[in-house]
């Protein structure tokens, strides 16, 4: 995990609370994190939320999904599900921040960008917008 990544994961943990649990395998005499590897080390940090009391929020998979290739299977379905179409969704979320009034600074602190991001994300929203309801020309198209 990239440490600014890691850096916005901790600060959603603290002022959001875990809003989605630590996905486990149960194997015979322990688990096996299957999604949420980085949730489960920070929630075991210093400034863990009290009100979990040291718990972790998990959820197991299925018992018939037991193994390694089952655990692997999970794990890159949970991450596609949330990564799918990343950089648009991103992109459209800068943009609405934008015209709502939000400063690019604004923007890059809580969504923990640095500005060179929040600005090629505000040009790929402006470059979709700019020819969204243009027809088709061949004059697009390269041979």
């Amino acid at each position: 995990m990239a440490p600014s990544e890691k850096k916005l994961l901790k600060q959603s943990l603290e002022k959001d609370g875990f809003t989605q649990p630590v996905v486990v395998s149960e194997e015979k005499e322990h688990y096996l994190v299957v999604d949420g590897y980085h949730r489960q080390l920070l929630g075991r940090g210093r400034n863990a939320d009290s009100r979990l009391k040291e718990w972790l929020p998990v959820t197991c998979i299925r018992q018939e999904r037991k193994g390694a290739a089952a655990r692997i299977a999970a794990t890159i379905r949970h991450n596609r599900a949330r990564g799918k179409h990343q950089i648009t969704s991103m992109s459209d979320i800068v943009r609405d921040l934008s015209r709502l009034g939000w400063s690019d600074e604004r923007i890059g602190t809580e969504l923990g960008m640095d500005q060179d991001e929040v600005l090629r994300l505000k040009q790929i929203s402006g470059l979709t917008e700019l020819f969204q309801e243009e027809d088709f020309s061949q004059a697009w198209t390269v041979r």
